[in-house]
């Protein structure tokens, strides 16, 4: 069931998703090559324990950390671990979500470690340039779920990628999954709700520069994608209010 938000929770989220948004600009930075992926984890987990805020990853169904630190072909979900250190070329992506005052926002951002090859650099511009693309679908008058797959599948599908269908974006602000699913592909076997006044979900487009088939690790949570080839993701969570669609996670 979709749980409509009020206001105030709206402005609750709100406060969760600035916070995200400034802990992004102020870690993201400090990623750099020879870092280890458990040292990305802590440099995000420290910010949030220095700000009094929540990482509501830790625990959540057994999964051990408060971020999930995926390089190149691992699409999400990835352990952080003190044995992958990162080189230069890999591409990194950083999925957090954070609690403030029992509110949950949700964003994931996808970052090039030194120079990486020009076929990965397209696939981080076009996969973020879908997720705003899909932003900008939820917020015309109208609009339907399935308007957010369209319009990043339609994108990422010009330039040969796969996009990921085993997973997709979410309702959040309560818990860190709510309904509606948001998935970023069109489907007739897909709800297609209308967006609302008082929505509040997370867009997150998963794309890989193959094929979008998948296969999960042996620890049960690392998703990589089926050709290893490399994948990108990008994540903001957005609200439906009487000013229109408002992304939380943005300052």
């Amino acid at each position: 069931m979709i749980q409509l938000k009020s206001d105030s929770e709206i402005d609750g989220i709100r406060t969760s998703g600035h916070m995200l948004a400034e802990m992004f600009e102020e870690i993201g930075p400090q990623i750099q090559a020879g870092m280890s992926t458990w040292d990305v984890d802590k440099l995000f987990h420290d910010w949030m324990k220095r700000h009094h805020a929540g990482a509501p990853c830790v625990g959540y169904m057994g999964y051990p950390a408060a971020t999930c630190v995926s390089v190149n072909d691992m699409v999400i979900h990835g352990i952080p671990s003190k044995t992958e250190i990162l080189k230069d070329g890999d591409v990194v992506s950083v999925d957090i979500c954070l609690e403030k005052n029992g509110f949950i926002s949700d964003s994931t951002h996808t970052y090039e470690i030194g120079h990486v090859s020009p076929d990965v650099h397209k696939l981080n511009i076009e996969t973020e340039k879908s997720l705003y693309l899909g932003i900008e679908a939820a917020g015309k008058p109208g609009a339907r779920i399935q308007d957010i797959a369209a319009a990043v599948s339609g994108h990422c599908r010009k330039f040969g990628y796969g996009v990921v269908r085993d997973y997709c974006g979410h309702g959040v602000g309560f818990e860190l999954h709510e309904d509606p699913e948001i998935p970023n592909y069109v489907s007739l076997m897909n709800p297609n709700p209308r967006i609302r006044k008082g929505m509040v979900f997370a867009i997150e487009p998963m794309i890989n520069m193959g094929t979008y088939r998948i296969k999960t690790d042996p620890d049960g949570w690392g998703v990589r994608t089926a050709d290893g080839k490399p994948a990108c993701h990008w994540e903001h969570t957005v609200a439906m209010t009487d000013s229109g669609l408002e992304i939380l996670t943005r300052i």
